[in-house]
């Protein structure tokens, strides 16, 4: 006689008051993992035995060049005059321009140690309540600007109403609402701009490590940019070293890592992963360049934020993005 045939019913260990409710939610799968390795390499320390290695390296590839330039100049020398001394000219050209880069290097370190003296002294003037101290402390921050056009108008306005300021909270004040206003704006349109590529970037891009590049491209160039809005003209090495204390400070606040502040910003982000996982990487990305642009805005400002606000995350991905992937 067959058995009767039915349903098989397989009795599973399930909590009784488990219900969609109390159940865990599905692990996001975005999460920046562009934006992350970027902070990864800008902060990464090298040893010591990676240092020595890669300073001989350097040295004995710069001695290698010069040698091989000498032994080629000389050589021309002895058996055509006249090309040898065009090829010691170029060699001069070079040795020059090699110069000249390095003394601009020298003078964006120098500027950006400007800026961060500059922001202690407002801090100082601002905790010492000193009126002098204020007005002496605002009179190096116009200078620091002098030659800048698009905030001449912000310097007479300084200029115009100083003598009304009766305390120096209120000198101060004055200073970062008409100085450092229309910074702040081009600021954060640079921010917009670099979070918009990054979020394009890294969501049509779908080479590997190649989301990086973008990313690691986009953030240096707006680190740099954002200095130099504030008056921090860098080179390449001043650039990357802005980009290391700004990832450092982005370290030390925790502020990597997606959390609560940028749920608003990135919903649109989790709702496009359900329809690509490259586009909620995008939009992830973004928001957190636009950290990134936000911590460079406190690191090469020479004020602190006070009367001003900090600008909001939330605010700037939400501007930049807008219609991006519509």
């Amino acid at each position: 006689m067959n058995p009767k045939r039915g349903p098989v019913v397989i009795e599973a260990d399930i909590e009784d008051d488990l219900t969609p409710e109390t159940a865990a939610p599905v692990p996001d799968i975005v999460e920046g993992r562009a934006m992350q390795a970027v902070t990864a390499i800008a902060t990464r320390r090298p040893s010591w035995l990676s240092r020595i290695f890669w300073g001989g390296l350097t040295a004995l590839v710069g001695m290698m060049i010069s040698v091989a330039l000498w032994d080629f100049v000389a050589g021309l020398l002895t058996r055509n005059t006249l090309l040898g001394q065009v090829a010691l000219g170029l060699v001069a050209v070079l040795g020059f321009a090699l110069i000249v880069i390095l003394l601009r290097e020298l003078a964006g370190f120098a500027r950006l140690a400007k800026i961060d003296a500059l922001r202690d002294a407002v801090r100082d003037a601002q905790a010492g309540g000193l009126r002098s101290e204020a007005v002496a402390t605002a009179e190096r921050l116009t200078r620091l600007y002098a030659s800048r056009e698009d905030v001449r108008w912000a310097r007479k306005a300084i200029a115009d109403q100083e003598p009304d300021q009766l305390e120096a909270v209120d000198v101060l004040a004055l200073t970062e609402r008409e100085l450092m206003g229309p910074l702040d704006k081009a600021a954060v349109a640079e921010i917009q701009a670099a979070s918009r590529l990054v979020a394009a970037g890294t969501a049509l891009v779908p080479l590997p490590l190649m989301d990086v590049l973008v990313a690691l491209t986009a953030n240096v160039r707006m680190v740099r940019r954002v200095a130099q809005i504030y008056g921090g003209r860098t080179g390449t090495l001043g650039s990357w070293r802005l980009l290391r204390a700004v990832a450092t400070h982005l370290i030390a606040t925790g502020a990597v890592a997606i959390g609560d502040d940028l749920i608003g910003s990135v919903a649109g982000g989790g709702a496009l992963a359900k329809v690509s996982r490259r586009f909620g990487e995008g939009v992830i990305n973004g928001a957190l360049t636009a950290r990134v642009g936000v911590a460079a805005m406190e690191v090469c400002r020479p004020m602190p934020f006070s009367v001003l606000k900090r600008p909001k995350v939330t605010g700037i991905i939400k501007t930049a993005l807008v219609g991006l992937f519509k």
